[in-house]
């Protein structure tokens, strides 16, 4: 019997390698292009469809430049550096950092918190993804989250004020920054018709059709089997988002618990809401991502409600094995593992 996980994956992820092929469409003839890169520290894989000329190293240099330039705190070039450097100041940033800054804090509003661009400090203490992971200090921790809370950076325009002690933190929002940025490029791009790009199978976007005119399909991450067959196929139509959080993307265990990445900024502690994954499905990068990350702090029944706010489409996995669907998700969504149920 063929491999769920292998087929699946062969939808959407391309070859290590550049390749080419040709498709007659119309009047047009439709060039595909695929390659697979690095950038935002993850695998990018694309597929562009178009009758024009092969832009998918654009794209990773829009990837690259977001990081590099605009989110990165340890680059020195970026403007989130720069306003963590002079925390205490007012910082003048460009019109598109602020314009994302200022959906961030509107993300962080609506979600009553759950997602906090300030955190920062409090993440690298933890270490979860670096070589140290460890359980702080409660003094130390408590200490830390005294200086967290978004609603205590001031935004002005392109001014932008962060408290002395606090550190901004894009980073629950940086590959969905990276998407819209995409994005911006394809829609200069007449001659593109479409393409699927994704970041580490967590956050995915797509624009534009396929030439056979089909929805793109893109397969959800089982968050207990992450190396065995997928949990399922998500479809998306057109150009959208989907972005994907799970306490098994970055974790260790201690003494049987599980310490994974998502922390709720109202403890400093990894999120327990009973969820191990979420799935968010809307119109924009940015908020794809921090919803996601936002809907498994708040559990199931408060994201369904975030979400209705944004008009975006969830899927919800908890612990027990049962697989939460809001309306629209389930029109998209296709079960592919019997050992989980769909609940009502």
């Amino acid at each position: 019997m063929t491999n769920r996980r292998s087929f699946v994956l062969g939808l959407f992820i391309t070859a290590s390698l550049l390749c080419t092929s040709r498709t007659a469409w119309g009047n047009s003839e439709i060039n595909t292009y695929t390659k697979t890169d690095f950038a935002m520290d993850t695998v990018v894989s694309e597929t562009l469809y178009t009758t024009g000329e092969d832009i998918t190293a654009d794209v990773i240099s829009a990837l690259k430049d977001v990081e590099e330039n605009w989110i990165s705190w340890t680059k020195e070039n970026s403007q989130i550096y720069q306003i963590n450097q002079n925390a205490g100041s007012t910082v003048t940033v460009s019109q598109e950092t602020a314009a994302y800054l200022k959906q961030v804090l509107e993300l962080s509003e609506a979600s009553e918190g759950a997602m906090d661009p300030t955190m920062g400090k409090i993440i690298r203490l933890w270490d979860i993804d670096g070589e140290d992971p460890h359980i702080p200090e409660e003094k130390e921790l408590n200490t830390l989250l005294k200086k967290v809370g978004y609603s205590k950076i001031t935004l002005d325009g392109n001014k932008v004020t962060l408290p002395a002690g606090m550190t901004l933190d894009l980073g629950a929002a940086g590959k969905g920054i990276g998407c819209d940025a995409v994005e911006q490029v394809l829609e200069k791009e007449k001659e593109v018709s479409g393409m699927i790009l994704n970041l580490g199978g967590s956050s995915v976007m797509s624009y534009g059709s396929k030439p056979d005119g089909s929805s793109w399909q893109v397969a959800v991450t089982d968050p207990r089997d992450t190396e065995g067959d997928y949990l399922g196929v998500v479809a998306l139509k057109g150009t959208e988002f989907l972005s994907t959080s799970g306490d098994y993307e970055k974790y260790f265990i201690e003494d049987g618990v599980r310490y994974h990445h998502i922390l709720d900024p109202s403890t400093g502690y990894p999120a327990r809401s009973g969820l191990t994954s979420v799935t968010v499905v809307c119109d924009n990068g940015l908020d794809a991502d921090g919803l996601s990350t936002a809907c498994f702090v708040l559990g199931r029944e408060k994201g369904e409600k975030l979400l209705e706010k944004y008009h975006a489409d969830g899927l919800f996995v908890d612990d027990s094995g049962h697989v939460w669907l809001t309306e629209g998700m389930k029109e998209r969504f296709q079960l592919l593992k019997d050992t989980y149920s769909i609940s009502e």
